[in-house]
């Protein structure tokens, strides 16, 4: 087993930390030896996105969630100015992240790999679901997963599905594309649909221009997808949307992950409750 100061990133190095314990994973993130993305580490462990934002908008954060369970399936909320997530495992929220998305009134200013220097004593942080957490679960049906493969980041799309607003939270939903075959969709439709607290089943497979994307070769985040070549485009609601729903709100400061740079949990994948 290498040391998490052994561990760089580059190729070579994300496919030896995917052979490694959730520890070694987030020791090797937290001391600045990691800081690519995250899809196939961590087997059998939750990963979740990430929201920080100031107390006073925490309230309706939190019924943005509630009222849109399937982008924003919210498993952990740290107590007002605590940068640890005791209930999702030993986690400091300013450190286990490989990076970070900074936005100031809606404009993103940096993309630092720790946010220590920035936290403040009214923070809350919010912690959900993401739908890297059920890709071993299609990988190891035979469902191959094109950018898991080449360490790429996964597709992610605008849409013209609309979320339920709360407070100045709001607007569209973001979805993530995988290419799956076409004798595999409902496999790939009944594995999903195990990890609810991982946006669970698909939100729509088939014609992209159906939700209101033109163009799959356009991602708005990630990276583009290989040509179709016999596959089905499958859509799953993207923990990116309540960052997009920040964004729209404008607020003075706000942290996010950076899309597809994941937090680790100690959660198991299979759990049927959120630890919030």
């Amino acid at each position: 087993m290498q040391s998490a100061t052994e561990i760089r990133a580059d190729s070579a190095d994300f496919t030896a930390l995917r052979r490694e314990s959730v520890a070694t994973v987030r020791a090797a993130i937290r001391e600045g030896g990691y800081r690519g993305q995250t899809a196939g580490l961590a087997a059998g462990r939750l990963q979740a996105n990430l929201a920080i934002l100031p107390a006073e908008h925490a309230l309706d954060f939190m019924r943005f969630c509630q009222r849109n369970p399937k982008p924003c399936p919210l498993v952990g909320v740290t107590d007002t100015g605590d940068p640890m997530m005791h209930t999702l495992g030993t986690i400091d929220i300013r450190s286990d992240l490989p990076a970070y998305n900074v936005y100031r009134n809606g404009m993103l200013e940096s993309s630092p790999a720790d946010i220590t220097d920035l936290w403040c004593d009214d923070f809350v942080a919010f912690a959900l679901g993401c739908s890297f957490t059920f890709e071993r679960a299609l990988i190891e049906a035979g469902i191959d997963l094109d950018h898991v493969t080449r360490n790429r980041t996964v597709p992610m799309y605008r849409t013209t599905m609309q979320t339920r607003s709360a407070g100045p939270f709001g607007g569209g939903m973001v979805v993530s594309m995988r290419t799956i075959p076409h004798s595999r969709v409902q496999d790939a439709i009944d594995i999903s649909a195990r990890y609810p607290w991982a946006h669970g089943a698909p939100v729509h497979v088939g014609d992209p221009q159906a939700i209101g994307i033109a163009d799959l070769s356009r991602p708005d985040w990630g990276d583009s997808p290989p040509e179709q070549r016999g596959g089905t485009p499958v859509f799953w609601a993207c923990g990116v949307t309540p960052q997009n729903a920040v964004l729209n709100a404008k607020l003075p400061l706000c942290i996010t992950h950076r899309p597809a740079h994941m937090l680790i949990t100690d959660v198991d994948e299979f759990a049927e409750t959120p630890f919030v």
